[in-house]
């Protein structure tokens, strides 16, 4: 199909749409969790235990929600871009090694891993031209 071959020349727009819809989704996934205070934290940073972390409980789960919502917030910007894709894999292992360690099976994972999966790729790719971080 002759229409959709010169989509190539669309790649730093589609980079773009991702980095947008990504988010977007991250800071109203985040910011809740980032105004949900200590107790908040707590409850969420206690999901280290399931990779073997037992400590500090609100500092990981304050450091969870900042990443999902200023994270979402420099991926929409793009800046910092690699270094908040790192982040995000982390956060993300974390969210589906806690799916999968309360029984929940691939089933309540797969977006956590799904998710984890497009950051890994991204990082590689970068921010594309429309992005703070351009190059």
């Amino acid at each position: 199909m002759a229409v959709l071959s010169n989509l190539s020349n669309y790649k730093n727009f589609g980079l773009l749409v991702i980095r947008l819809g990504l988010g977007i989704t991250f800071i109203f996934y985040g910011y809740p969790m980032l105004m949900g205070g200590v107790s908040g934290w707590k409850e969420l940073g206690h999901s280290t235990r399931h990779i073997g972390i037992h400590f500090w409980p609100v500092v990981w789960g304050f450091l969870a929600a900042a990443t999902e919502a200023f994270g979402g917030f420099l991926l929409l910007i793009g800046f910092a871009f690699r270094p908040v894709c790192i982040l995000m894999i982390l956060t993300l292992m974390v969210a589906a090694a806690t799916h999968l360690g309360e029984g929940e099976g691939v089933k309540g994972a797969i977006h956590a891993i799904e998710d984890a999966l497009i950051f890994a790729g991204l990082l590689f790719v970068g921010p594309g031209k429309y992005s703070v971080d351009k190059k």
